[in-house]
């Protein structure tokens, strides 16, 4: 059997952010007022079915909703679980993605002490952020995600930045890019928005196919000019990395998927954390094996139907072998045939793969060869270069055009 990735949900839904474009508050509906903290029972049979999967390495995803709102004491209890039922062989790897509302020295420490791969929600400077990203009484959140990046970096914790594009700060890549490099950030995983308005409409806050391709084009030509080996960009390394013959390390560019399942706070197992939804409710944990479901015809079909529903269009794209029509969730355009299940990126997608295709290629052909994957004098000479010092007068990094005591160093 193939290894598979199950993500966990200790609080299903729950939240302590009302952010406008999260796709997963609306699940609340499948579960009404029985939300709260996952069971141990749950968290019991998830540990050791998941552990009992043949595999190397085996990650434990914890999200939400907001992950924290489950308490440290349960992680505790998991991390017990983890040392109890982990076959000699196998790598045990956990990973949090957290708004960082709630995360203190305390949060800080645990996640840290114990080898938590941490994703922090930013979206990039604060008037980009807080468009969005607000809680329930409409307060913006940025310098709360600041403090909890400020307490991780202290705590010496490995950070990964996620950041929403949409179709706000789409328009501004350079600001975000910039910002984040400037706050230490070394790990970014860029997440597109396309989500669809109550009346089905792709909803005003999602990125256009145009936008989330000049946004890529953009910052992969500075990170080319200057951080590679510095700052790792997901989806960049991705990319090299299927030039140099390794398989799609998203489920987005693979072929198939249905190897990613979500295990909501009750026990339900779903085909995937975009398709939570009662026609993809595989079983629950406490009554089906968790193998079970995974090996089920009804999550193979899911995880075929990717390949299988691409549109002709696609199939005749030079540009297929990169993406295979990218998250079946974002296909809710039609061809200009009248075909349905085109992707809502494909454009920008298309543009960026041609744009950075030749520059991946021949990075893959040198790394192939043993050499640095760039050549740059210039590259290099940027490497060694001790890091610049920002003066209070000085232009801020982040791009803004405001000095820097009146931007990101009044934070």
């Amino acid at each position: 059997m193939l290894p598979y990735q199950v993500m966990a949900k200790p609080v299903g839904p729950l939240c302590n952010l009302h952010c406008t474009y999260c796709y997963y508050r609306r699940r609340q509906e499948l579960f009404g007022d029985r939300i709260g903290r996952m069971p141990d029972d749950v968290l019991a049979a998830y540990v050791e079915q998941y552990l009992a999967q043949d595999a190397d390495e085996v990650t434990f995803c914890w999200q939400g909703g907001e992950p924290t709102l489950a308490g440290i004491d349960f992680y505790e209890r998991a991390l017990d679980l983890q040392r109890r039922y982990r076959p000699p062989r196998t790598k045990v790897v956990n990973a949090f993605q957290t708004n960082g509302l709630l995360i203190d020295r305390e949060w800080a420490s645990f996640l840290t002490g114990n080898g938590f791969l941490t994703g922090l929600s930013i979206d990039g400077p604060q008037d980009l952020h807080d468009v969005f990203r607000r809680r329930a009484d409409g307060s913006p959140s940025w310098r709360d995600a600041m403090r909890a990046l400020g307490a991780l970096q202290d705590a010496g914790a490995e950070i990964n930045a996620l950041v929403v594009v949409n179709s706000v700060n789409a328009r501004e890549p350079l600001r975000v890019y910039r910002f984040l490099r400037s706050c230490g950030v070394q790990h970014i995983q860029f997440i597109p928005c396309v989500e669809r308005a109550t009346d089905g409409s792709i909803a005003g806050y999602s990125v256009g196919g145009d936008d989330w391709g000049r946004f890529l084009t953009a910052i992969f030509d500075e990170w080319v000019r200057r951080d590679v080996g510095r700052v790792f960009v997901q989806l960049f390394e991705v990319m090299l990395g299927m030039r140099m013959g390794l398989p799609a390390g998203l489920c987005t560019f693979a072929r198939t998927c249905g190897r990613a399942l979500v295990l909501e706070h009750n026990g339900d197992v779903f085909s995937c954390d975009h398709f939570v939804t009662p026609q993809h409710r595989l079983g629950n944990i406490l009554d089906t094996p968790l193998e079970e479901m995974v090996e089920s015809d009804q999550q193979r079909q899911f995880g075929e139907a990717k390949r299988s529903r691409l549109p002709a269009q696609c199939l005749s794209c030079d540009t297929l072998f990169w993406c295979w029509g990218e998250c079946p969730r974002c296909r809710v355009d039609t061809t200009p045939s009248g075909e349905p299940g085109l992707n809502h990126l494909c454009s920008g997608y298309r543009a960026f793969f041609r744009h950075a295709g030749p520059t991946l290629q021949m990075m893959a052909d040198r790394i192939a060869r043993g050499l640095p994957p760039l050549a740059s004098a210039v590259q290099a000479d940027e490497r060694t270069r001790p890091a610049l010092k920002v003066g209070r007068n000085d232009p801020c990094p982040c791009g803004s055009g405001r000095k820097y005591k009146r931007c990101c160093g009044a934070n």
